[in-house]
Order: C-alpha cells, then structure tokens, then sequence
C-alpha cells in the first residue's frame, strides 16, 4: 500500500519546527511502524536528503523508547502496544499519516522525533529505589507477601516509562509514571520502610521537571502501552497523605 506521511521536522530545541510530507510507497501490511520508516529514510537517503531522526532500540514493546505520537495518539490506533510493535496493518492505502514527538515542557525535542526524556529517570534517581543493603537472594519463603499485593506490585514494574502517559494528558502530567514507580516498592516489605521518603522525594521531583497536574482525564491509563491502571494514582496520593505531618 502507498501511504501520504506528514512528519514533525526541528533541529532542534530552539529551533521552529514544521510538518513536512513524505511518501511511503509499497507498504508492507505485515511490516512494524518502524520498518515502515526504515524504508522511507532508505529513499531520503538514496536522495541525498536529511533522514527523519527518530528513537528505537529494543524493537520488542519492553523499552519505550520508540514514542511518537501517530495521529493523535501517542503509540498510534493500536491498544496495548508501543510504536515498534505497531504493523501497518492498522492503516488503509492512501492513508495520510501524521506523526509527531511527545508534547511536554518537560520532555524537549532534542530533533525531528527524538525527545530528551531524562527527567522521567530523575524521577527514578529522586528515591525510586531501596537504599538499604538487602544481601544474597533470600528464599522464596523468606518474607512472605500476599499474592494480592504481589500480583499489584507486578502490575505496577511493567511500567517501561515511555512517557506515553504524559504525550497523552492534557496537563502533560507524569502522576500515571511516578505512582506506578512509587507502588512497585509501597506494596512490597522491601519497600515499606523508606515510603514516607520515597513519595515526597519522587513527587517533588515530579513537580520540579515542570510536568502538570492531573485533572482526571484517564487519557493516560489509554494510552499507556501496558495498561498500567490510574487505581496507582490514588495509591500514591495515600501514600503520600500518611508520609505528610499529621
């Protein structure tokens, strides 16, 4: 299939960007997204011409860092999937495509498609972790968790912090991240001893990388590309009531 792609351009993040178009000729339907502009810089630069920049690496759905937001939605029309895992099966010959980079104060564009997503990692830097020296691997049975919790904290650390979830919120606000980052550890005993640190820390850097608030939108839970649920945000939000002064 032949397709129409009107593609985000800027060199950089000073600099003003514009959409300019492209032709994808002989699609593949079986071909990722990816794939799709691999072929379409292979012609660019057969050309002579400046390829689109964009960012990838594990091309499996499991590091986040292929985001762009297609047609309007971060990751594109497919459900529970990143950009990479995303087959053009989903569009129509003579489609116009639109794709565009994350939109956020805090994640500058760095060129074309790429964005400078660092402070989603200063988040994690900020107390998004234990401190406390935790020897060998312990026995299966050695602490015993809940299953209920156990299988929460799971649902929370399939988080891969791509960032669609502040692409997709209106306010660009990173709560849907920094919950599920801070009740992976706040459901686990490993965790519960340095919470009420935890949280504030985590959350005031949050504020600081100048990301929004959240207004309940849940277009967030939406987009995200592992279903991570906004049940975390009000987990966070408790957690963070029982660290604050009584």
């Amino acid at each position: 299939m032949n397709l129409i792609l009107h593609v985000w351009r800027q060199n950089g993040p000073n600099d003003k960007g514009r959409l300019d178009q492209y032709e994808a000729k002989n699609v593949s339907p079986d071909s990722s997204f990816l794939e799709m502009l691999d072929e379409v810089n292979e012609d660019l630069i057969k050309k002579g011409q400046i390829p689109i920049e964009f960012d990838h690496d594990c091309r499996e759905g499991i590091c986040g860092t292929c985001s762009q937001v297609i047609n309007g939605i971060p990751h594109g029309p497919d459900k529970l999937v990143t950009t990479c895992q995303l087959h053009m099966r989903k569009f129509k010959d003579g489609d116009h495509i639109y794709i565009e980079p994350w939109r956020s104060k805090a994640f500058p564009i760095i060129k074309d498609l790429v964005t400078d997503r660092n402070a989603l990692d200063r988040i994690i830097q900020a107390y998004g972790y234990t401190s406390t020296h935790t020897g060998g691997v312990a026995d299966g049975n050695a602490m015993l968790v809940p299953k209920v919790a156990a299988d929460e904290a799971m649902d929370a650390a399939a988080c891969i912090g791509c960032g669609a979830c502040v692409a997709a919120c209106p306010n660009a606000s990173a709560m849907l991240f920094t919950s599920a980052k801070v009740s992976q550890l706040a459901l686990l005993p490993q965790g519960k001893a340095e919470a009420a640190k935890r949280v504030k820390a985590m959350v005031e850097q949050m504020d600081s990388e100048g990301f929004g608030n959240c207004t309940n939108h849940y277009e967030c839970q939406a987009a995200c590309p592992k279903g991570i649920s906004v049940s975390f945000i009000s987990r966070m939000n408790r957690e963070m009531m029982k660290a604050l002064p009584q």
